[in-house]
Protein backbone atom coordinates (compact mmCIF):
# COMPACT_ATOMS: atom_id res chain seq x y z
CA UNK A 1 0.00 0.00 0.00
CA UNK A 2 2.86 2.47 0.37
CA UNK A 3 3.55 2.18 -3.01
CA UNK A 4 -0.25 3.10 -3.75
CA UNK A 5 -0.20 5.80 -1.52
CA UNK A 6 3.40 7.54 -2.96
CA UNK A 7 1.89 7.05 -6.64
CA UNK A 8 -1.36 8.85 -5.68
CA UNK A 9 0.56 11.47 -3.26
CA UNK A 10 2.74 12.42 -6.53
CA UNK A 11 0.20 12.51 -8.68
CA UNK A 12 -2.04 14.61 -6.28
CA UNK A 13 1.05 16.90 -6.00
CA UNK A 14 2.08 17.21 -9.45
CA UNK A 15 -1.40 18.05 -10.61
CA UNK A 16 -1.75 20.45 -7.66
CA UNK A 17 1.11 22.32 -9.35
CA UNK A 18 -0.19 21.82 -12.70
CA UNK A 19 -3.64 23.68 -11.47
CA UNK A 20 -2.01 26.19 -9.70
CA UNK A 21 -0.53 27.53 -12.75
CA UNK A 22 -3.33 27.05 -14.56
CA UNK A 23 -5.79 29.10 -11.87
CA UNK A 24 -2.75 31.70 -11.98
CA UNK A 25 -2.52 32.26 -15.77
CA UNK A 26 -5.25 30.94 -17.47
CA UNK A 27 -7.88 31.65 -15.48
CA UNK A 28 -6.95 35.24 -14.35
CA UNK A 29 -8.36 37.15 -17.14
CA UNK A 30 -11.76 34.87 -17.17
CA UNK A 31 -13.08 34.63 -13.71
CA UNK A 32 -12.92 37.33 -10.47
CA UNK A 33 -10.80 37.34 -7.96
CA UNK A 34 -12.94 35.69 -5.45
CA UNK A 35 -13.21 33.02 -7.36
CA UNK A 36 -9.94 32.79 -8.08
CA UNK A 37 -9.27 32.64 -4.34
CA UNK A 38 -11.46 29.34 -3.98
CA UNK A 39 -9.20 28.27 -6.93
CA UNK A 40 -5.92 29.27 -4.87
CA UNK A 41 -7.31 27.27 -1.43
CA UNK A 42 -8.75 24.08 -4.04
CA UNK A 43 -4.98 23.88 -4.89
CA UNK A 44 -3.36 24.78 -1.20
CA UNK A 45 -5.65 21.58 0.42
CA UNK A 46 -4.99 19.23 -2.78
CA UNK A 47 -0.99 20.10 -2.34
CA UNK A 48 -1.05 19.65 1.61
CA UNK A 49 -2.82 16.36 1.17
CA UNK A 50 -0.71 15.36 -1.63
CA UNK A 51 1.98 15.65 1.08
CA UNK A 52 -0.26 13.79 3.53
CA UNK A 53 -0.19 11.17 1.76
CA UNK A 54 3.54 10.69 1.37
CA UNK A 55 3.07 10.66 5.10
CA UNK A 56 1.34 8.29 5.40
CA UNK A 57 3.32 6.18 2.94
CA UNK A 58 6.24 6.75 4.50
CA UNK A 59 3.95 5.42 8.25
CA UNK A 60 3.07 2.23 6.33
CA UNK A 61 6.82 1.00 6.37
CA UNK A 62 7.81 2.29 9.70
CA UNK A 63 4.62 1.26 11.62
CA UNK A 64 3.42 -2.01 9.61
CA UNK A 65 1.56 -2.93 13.10
CA UNK A 66 -0.67 0.29 12.34
CA UNK A 67 -1.28 -0.06 8.22
CA UNK A 68 -5.32 -0.73 8.52
CA UNK A 69 -5.62 2.63 10.01
CA UNK A 70 -2.91 3.97 7.98
CA UNK A 71 -4.30 2.98 5.01
CA UNK A 72 -8.09 4.19 5.88
CA UNK A 73 -6.45 7.55 6.53
CA UNK A 74 -4.73 7.75 2.99
CA UNK A 75 -8.18 6.54 1.34
CA UNK A 76 -10.25 9.57 3.38
CA UNK A 77 -7.40 11.71 1.96
CA UNK A 78 -8.12 10.78 -1.81
CA UNK A 79 -11.93 10.90 -1.31
CA UNK A 80 -11.66 14.24 0.66
CA UNK A 81 -9.17 15.95 -2.01
CA UNK A 82 -11.53 15.13 -4.82
CA UNK A 83 -14.92 16.56 -2.86
CA UNK A 84 -13.45 19.13 -1.03
CA UNK A 85 -10.81 20.40 -3.83
CA UNK A 86 -13.02 18.86 -6.59
CA UNK A 87 -15.79 20.16 -5.75
CA UNK A 88 -14.11 23.84 -5.46
CA UNK A 89 -12.82 23.48 -8.96
CA UNK A 90 -15.88 22.57 -10.47
CA UNK A 91 -17.36 25.28 -8.68
CA UNK A 92 -15.12 27.86 -9.91
CA UNK A 93 -15.30 26.71 -13.41
CA UNK A 94 -18.77 26.60 -14.31
CA UNK A 95 -20.17 29.07 -11.05
CA UNK A 96 -23.40 26.44 -9.99
CA UNK A 97 -22.72 27.32 -6.48
CA UNK A 98 -24.89 24.29 -4.86
CA UNK A 99 -21.81 22.23 -5.34
CA UNK A 100 -20.28 24.31 -2.77
CA UNK A 101 -22.98 21.91 -0.30
CA UNK A 102 -20.32 19.20 -1.33
CA UNK A 103 -17.18 20.99 -0.34
CA UNK A 104 -17.44 20.30 3.73
CA UNK A 105 -18.18 16.26 3.14
CA UNK A 106 -14.64 16.65 1.88
CA UNK A 107 -13.25 18.32 4.20
CA UNK A 108 -14.80 15.88 6.95
CA UNK A 109 -12.64 13.17 5.03
CA UNK A 110 -10.07 15.12 5.61
CA UNK A 111 -9.96 15.66 8.85
CA UNK A 112 -10.69 12.39 9.41
CA UNK A 113 -7.58 11.23 7.77
CA UNK A 114 -5.20 13.14 9.79
CA UNK A 115 -7.27 11.71 12.82
CA UNK A 116 -5.81 8.06 11.67
CA UNK A 117 -2.59 9.12 12.37
CA UNK A 118 -3.36 10.68 15.11
CA UNK A 119 -5.06 6.92 15.84
CA UNK A 120 -1.86 5.14 14.36
CA UNK A 121 0.26 7.21 16.46
CA UNK A 122 -1.19 6.97 20.02
CA UNK A 123 -1.37 2.45 19.06
CA UNK A 124 2.24 2.39 17.85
Amino acid sequence: MDKVFIIIGSILGASAVALGAFGAHGLKNIVALERLETWDKAVRYQMYHALGMLALAWLITHWPAQAKVITVGGWLFLAGVILFSGSLYTLVLSGVKWLGAITPLGGVALVAGWLCMVIAAWKQ
